[in-house]
């Protein structure tokens, strides 16, 4: 009859079959980062850590985007450009449920549903604009069907800023201006504490557009979704439709052969993809308060897009990885190198640089010029040492390595003779 095994043993084998794991380590770092983030904010910056937090929230937003899209392109294998028009169609639909902006319209009359119920609609409006995308062009394949999601991607941002002041059918957008004064998310009551930086009590209501809980309700609301997306898009990983998006992707003809409706499948993904950005989109309406045509441009879908190739295409905390490091050298690396450019030259006495003269406008606004290049050198080298990704899938790793290696002509036939 064994024994069970002491505490210290019990602990010590968790956590070396977590650590031996890669996306079982990655996952409990992110856990372990998520947790503490908050604090580590604070004491980094003194007690002023709510915009660090609040970042935070926001790249919570790309993390939702990237998981949707791994769908479409990692599991199912189709280049989606568009993908920013379902971010979009999510966004629209929380602000036109959740504010005053169709008292103006020619409905005449508003409504102010409750974020919990919108974020469904949101995403049962973005999945159902997914299908009516792909139900006439998912027969077309790889370059052909790329160029349909690009023309969609660029067609709803234009149709919501169209359906503004002065459209021929009323002004149910706010056109250039977007929809503003969107309602924030309440709830009935919520037990506040340590994490809110409190005491624990309970607070009812619990309005998410009071200044009291902000950033950290926002936080911990992305924080809640982004499990719950991970949670699903690990089930349906794991799931018969899974393996039969990865069929698909390997090779089109072979699944049709083998019984898989292909159409079926590759509609599936797109929206079930599209519902994502919808999830995402809610979110982002309800915490900007503000939603515009101009923040769901072609920029938008590249850099999804990016986040998913460079994190590892078809690896759920590959992805996830790769949406935070791309949001970081985005919205941090990137808009702080002018000032890190001229904190350098003045440090090795180099301060000349900063003035501006004829012909040159200064180091700092020189820099700044050149972000877009630099964002590209880092793209780059990354995918020069790493094509596969940083943390890709163990089955699309060993299908890219087995892909790229070369074997010259000679040394073929030397092994067959």
């Amino acid at each position: 009859m064994s024994r069970p095994l002491p505490r210290n043993d019990r602990a010590m084998r968790w956590a070396m079959g977590t650590f031996k794991d890669r996306n079982r380590t990655i996952y409990t770092l992110l856990v372990i980062g998520v947790l503490l983030w908050p604090s580590i904010a604070d004491v980094t910056t003194g007690g002023s850590g709510n915009h660090l937090v609040s970042t935070a929230a926001d790249a919570g937003i790309y993390v939702l985007l990237a998981i949707g899209l791994n769908v479409v392109v990692g599991f199912a294998g189709l280049l989606d450009l568009g993908y920013a028009a379902f971010f979009a169609i999510g966004a629209y639909t929380y602000g036109l449920l959740a504010s005053g902006q169709l008292s103006g319209s020619p409905l005449h009359h508003e409504f102010h549903l409750p974020f919990w119920v919108l974020i469904l609609v949101a995403m049962f409006v973005a999945a159902a604009f997914g299908a009516i995308l792909g139900a006439p062009t998912l027969r077309l394949r790889g370059d052909y069907l790329a160029i349909v999601t690009l023309g969609f991607g660029e067609i709803v941002p234009r149709v919501f800023r169209f359906l503004g002041a002065g459209s021929p059918i009323g002004n149910w957008t706010g056109g250039v201006n977007g929809i503003s004064a969107i309602d924030s998310p309440h709830l009935p009551a919520f037990i506040s504490g340590p994490w809110f930086g409190t005491s624990i009590q309970v607070v009812s209501p619990f309005d998410f557009s009071d200044s009291n809980w902000a950033p950290m309700d926002y936080y911990w609301l992305i924080i809640l979704l982004v499990a719950i997306c991970i949670v699903l898009v690990t089930n349906l990983y794991n799931s018969r439709l899974g393996r039969a998006w990865m069929a698909v992707r390997e090779d089109e003809v072979a699944a049709a052969a083998s019984g898989i409706n292909t159409v079926a499948i590759k509609l599936l993904a797109f929206s079930i993809g599209a519902s994502f950005a919808g999830f995402a989109g809610c979110y982002y309406g309800a915490k900007l308060s503000l939603v515009s045509s101009e923040n769901f441009e072609f920029i938008v879908s590249v850099s999804i897009l990016i986040m998913v190739v460079l994190g590892g295409m078809g690896n759920i905390p590959g992805v996830i990885v790769g949406a935070l490091t791309i949001y970081i050298v985005q919205f941090f690396v990137l808009t702080n190198l002018p000032d890190y450019a001229v904190a350098l030259s003045n440090l090795v006495g180099l301060g000349f640089l900063n003035q501006s003269s004829p012909g040159w406008v200064g180091l700092h606004d020189e820099v700044q010029r050149l972000n877009y290049i630099v964002f590209g050198l880092i793209l780059v080298v990354v995918m020069l040492l790493r094509p596969q990704g940083l943390f890709p899938s163990r089955i699309r790793e060993q299908e890219l390595e087995k892909g790229t290696a070369e074997e010259a002509v000679f040394d073929v036939r030397e092994a067959t003779d």
